[in-house]
């Protein structure tokens, strides 16, 4: 993939995102915190254009969520100073899901009960927007959404997208720039070593990663989807493999419609 300008990149995200909060009439804005790589981005980017006093996490553990992301998520709070609620959604999930289970004879499972998952956190992000006046910042990447890899009216939802037309491996690193330049300014580097290093994962079910779900790694993916998308290279030309995605990424189109505005990135 073409490489891009770190800095340029930040300070453009940075900026738009600031504009589009103000404009929309809002001072604060809250992030749902999983502890992972693009929660914590987000969170980065939006204490650098807003300052930490604006900035609300919410870690809200489900029932295959990791004691590890609980303490990145809280690490990241801590580093970016930061105020962290609490909120978990395990006793929602399971009251939803007796009262599905009750109702049509058959248990919550499969793709319904992680979607259930990302819409409750989602309801409780919004509950805050509404009772708090804080805009939602949307946490998607640009390799999720072109691959459909997202809940509808769960982790799509959102006002705005800072990281939405990052790549995932663009994404990564924009986080590692992040630290260096704190560490260059003598900083604590805002992004936890440990979210960095872990293998991505919405959490939604058992042993879950997200490159076994999308069936290969972001590297790959990324250069795949750079070459049709921004190279305009036709899918049959690159590869097999090439072609697949693309049928996928088709398929996914009615998804990318409803999918927050994002930050454009300068290339």
């Amino acid at each position: 993939m073409r490489s891009f300008d770190a800095a340029r990149v930040w300070e453009s995200i940075c900026h738009q995102t600031r504009s589009f909060v103000h404009d929309a009439g809002f001072d604060d804005v809250v992030i749902g915190l999983s502890g992972g790589l693009d929660s914590s981005l987000v969170a980065a980017l939006a204490v650098s254009a807003l300052g930490p006093e604006h900035v609300h996490g919410v870690q809200m553990g489900g029932p295959f969520t990791s004691d590890a992301s609980k303490r990145d998520a809280s690490e990241l709070a801590e580093r970016l100073h930061i105020d962290l609620l609490a909120f978990p959604i395990t006793d929602a999930f399971a009251a939803f899901s007796a009262t599905w289970e009750a109702c049509l004879g058959a248990p919550l499972e499969g793709l319904a009960a992680e979607n259930t998952q990302a819409r409750l956190r989602m309801c409780i992000l919004m509950a805050l927007s509404n009772a708090r006046g804080w805009l939602v910042l949307n946490t998607g990447n640009r390799s999720e959404a072109a691959m459909g890899y997202s809940t509808l009216h769960g982790d799509m939802a959102g006002a705005f997208a800072p990281i939405g037309g990052l790549y995932k491996t663009e994404a990564y690193a924009l986080a590692r720039y992040a630290n260096e330049q704190a560490a260059c300014e003598g900083r604590c580097a805002p992004i936890p070593q440990s979210v960095l290093a872990k293998p991505p994962s919405a959490e939604l079910a058992d042993g879950q990663t997200d490159e076994a779900s999308l069936g290969m790694g972001y590297p790959e993916l990324d250069e795949l989807l750079f070459q049709m998308l921004d190279e305009h290279i036709c899918a049959a030309d690159i590869s097999s493999e090439a072609e697949r995605i693309w049928e996928r990424y088709q398929k996914s189109a009615f998804k990318r419609a409803q999918e927050p505005p994002f930050a454009a990135i300068p290339r």
